[in-house]
């Protein structure tokens, strides 16, 4: 089953192109990542090219005209949603400005490709460094980095204080003062982050879920869910059918 649920967690944060649903507005989980700061899978969702996305509308009788008013609105929901993320605002404003001015001058649609992708891969890598913004050891950049790639796992303070070489007491008092959060605490948030995203973006069950991200039980990953959200995760899924598609009109032109 570590396997197994392995698989399936790097399947849904790569985000294989079955979950895309283009039709339902995917840029959402998109935005998603990018917010995160998790360059991995935005390169992974990157792959198709904004020239070749599915279901974009046309805005202008120049196809040209039209992907550049596409760009612009790209722009626009990066920015806002790395300012939610804790960006600066003029910051923000100033990297979908420099790339919209980029965009108004390009040629072909392939200058358009290539500006997508580098203002994409621009804002997740400044909000991966905002993510470490209070690291200021390596060790602790490290276990970060760690917890991102193994919430399919149980992580224990002495498999992270054996990754990164450090006496486990010692990792946990310099996580709590370079965080502000206990690593346990850490470690839960983000698992409950993904949980919230999946029970959104995928078809699984709660209980599916629960065992994906390696809570020991689904009464326990029911009970921290509602604490931190106030909201059992099938309830959390009710509310947010519409961001995923799953309770869309089926005429949803």
């Amino acid at each position: 089953m570590d396997i197994k649920k392995e698989l399936i967690y790097h399947e849904f944060i790569q985000r294989e192109k079955e979950f895309l649903r283009a039709e339902y507005n995917p840029e959402l989980e998109f935005y998603y990542y990018v917010k995160l700061g998790n360059l991995n899978t935005v390169k992974e969702l990157l792959k198709e090219k904004f020239t070749d996305k599915k279901g974009l509308g046309v805005l202008s009788d120049n196809p040209l005209q039209s992907l550049k008013y596409h760009f612009s609105i790209t722009a626009a929901m990066l920015a806002r949603y790395c300012i939610e993320g804790g960006m600066d605002l003029s910051d923000s404003y100033s990297i979908s400005d420099f790339y919209i001015q980029k965009a108004d001058k390009a040629k072909t649609p392939e200058e358009l490709s290539d500006l997508h992708y580098s203002m994409c891969i621009e804002y997740t890598k400044r909000m991966k460094n905002l993510r470490k913004k209070k690291i200021t050891s390596m060790p602790v950049a490290k276990a970060v980095d760690y917890i991102y790639d193994h919430l399919h796992t149980r992580i224990t303070l002495e498999i992270l204080a054996e990754h990164v070489n450090l006496n486990p007491s010692y990792l946990s008092r310099l996580f709590k003062k370079e965080m502000g959060v206990t690593l346990n605490k850490y470690i839960r948030n983000k698992k409950l982050m993904t949980a919230q995203n999946m029970l959104i973006y995928s078809e699984y069950s709660p209980a599916d879920i629960s065992t994906i991200l390696a809570f020991p039980s689904q009464s326990y990953f029911t009970e921290v869910f509602r604490k931190e959200f106030g909201t059992t995760p099938a309830e959390y899924r009710m509310s947010n059918m519409f961001k995923s598609g799953l309770g869309k009109p089926e005429n949803h032109q």
